[in-house]
């Protein structure tokens, strides 16, 4: 999955769940500049830190082998 495909997909839920992003950036316990920067497409976060913004908007990080 592309990165763009996955912040739109991040922000699409944020926003159906209405949690602004102070509120996800508390809730996952990752800070807010990180996350504005995620969405607007200028961050890079970890690993760890996309599973816990994952996590609390009910979602999970997975990775597949792609089927040729």
């Amino acid at each position: 999955m592309h990165q763009q495909n996955l912040i739109k997909i991040i922000k699409e839920r944020r926003e159906i769940l209405n949690i602004s992003q102070e509120n996800l950036a508390e809730l996952a316990g990752v800070g807010l500049r990180t996350l504005k920067q995620f969405e607007s497409g200028k961050g890079n976060p970890t690993l760890k830190t996309l599973a816990k913004i994952a996590e609390i908007l009910g979602m999970e990080v997975k990775l597949e082998v792609k089927q040729k």
